[in-house]
């Protein structure tokens, strides 16, 4: 699932790039693609640091 999902992403990405009036749109489009999965991580990460923080602490 996750895989038909990244290929739909990948093509849509794809498309806006060809379909870009000029280079600051395709850097918008690449930032808008990724800054979610970014957003993420950091999230995840934090979220592990005060485990293991508190957990520490015990």
């Amino acid at each position: 699932m996750k895989v038909l999902l990244f290929l739909v992403q990948q093509s849509n990405i794809e498309k806006k790039m060809e379909e870009a009036p000029d280079s600051a749109y395709e850097i918008g489009v690449v930032i808008g693609s990724y800054l979610p999965f970014v957003v993420l991580a950091a999230i995840a990460y934090a979220i592990y640091y005060y485990n293991k923080k508190k957990r520490g602490s015990e």
